[in-house]
């Protein structure tokens, strides 16, 4: 529905590129997080060379609350550093860490070099048509973003480290599901809340997390694309709790399903 929320687009965002061509993925979960997480999608993609998809949503653009503009001179500078020196340079090397390629800014005298999509030798970057050259190219690029789960912190869990439930989000839903959580936290109920704004790649703990609790409620603005993701990755049965009308959920419809949860098994999603 234009001009309304939803959350359709992870799994086009995550898969829909031509060949294999991972890239980080960030979601912010609050409107004041939407700064907070600009500023971490641009750090990323400096330190580890790369593009960085963003993820806000309608309900977030048109929310508002209290936000405190920053002070500049509080916000960690993103240190930017280009190549400049010609000596032992190839297109293609890479930072042992992060494996990003050096920054080149075009015309810089002595490291010309051509950029294509075509198939690359690492190092030197020359076209190649070599089947191991190329499969070793798009391995490297998948290990490029999975070592970012190096420098991002872990998930944090709200409420009991393990126990019944768990309830895990991502993205504008956050609101929604903190409320019903704490309502149900209050009367004394075992359910815990993580929210993920790491997409891809995962904080490094989300299996543990997943796996110190009997049962994982994942309410999305989609038809369970987090939730498909989840039992891929970490072959873990996942509640969904979906929604696709163009509507933020409600704090009562988060609590009523948690609390069916509750009395019951967990069998049967909305």
């Amino acid at each position: 529905l234009p001009t309304k929320t939803e959350q359709s687009d992870l799994l086009g965002i995550l898969f829909g590129r031509n060949g294999e061509s991972p890239m980080p993925v960030l979601a912010p979960a609050t409107s004041a997080e939407c700064f907070e997480m600009t500023v971490e999608a641009f750090r990323i993609a400096v330190r580890h060379m790369t593009p960085v998809f963003l993820l806000s949503d309608g309900y977030l653009a048109n929310n508002s609350e209290p936000w405190r503009i920053p002070d500049p001179d509080d916000i960690e500078p993103i240190p930017v550093t280009h190549r400049t020196d010609p000596a032992g340079y190839q297109p293609y090397m890479r930072n042992e860490k992060t494996l990003g390629r050096p920054w080149v800014i075009p015309g810089t005298p002595g490291l010309e070099h051509r950029i294509g999509g075509l198939g690359k030798k690492d190092g030197t970057g020359n076209v190649s048509y070599a089947p191991e050259d190329h499969e070793y190219i798009v391995k490297l690029r998948a290990e490029k973003v999975a070592r970012i789960a190096d420098f991002i912190p872990e998930l944090e869990v709200s409420g009991p480290d393990r126990g019944e439930l768990l309830v895990m989000g991502w993205g504008g839903t956050y609101g929604a599901i903190r409320a019903a959580v704490e309502r149900l936290q209050s009367e004394g109920r075992s359910v815990a809340f993580a929210h993920l704004r790491y997409l891809n790649p995962l904080p490094k703990n989300v299996g543990d997390v997943l796996g110190r609790f009997r049962q994982i409620l994942v309410p999305e603005l989609n038809l369970g694309q987090l939730s498909f993701l989840l039992q891929a990755i970490f072959a873990v049965r996942v509640i969904r709790l979906s929604k696709v009308q163009g509507q933020p959920f409600r704090i009562s419809e988060v609590e009523e399903k948690i609390r069916s949860i509750l009395a019951s098994d967990g069998d049967g999603n909305v």
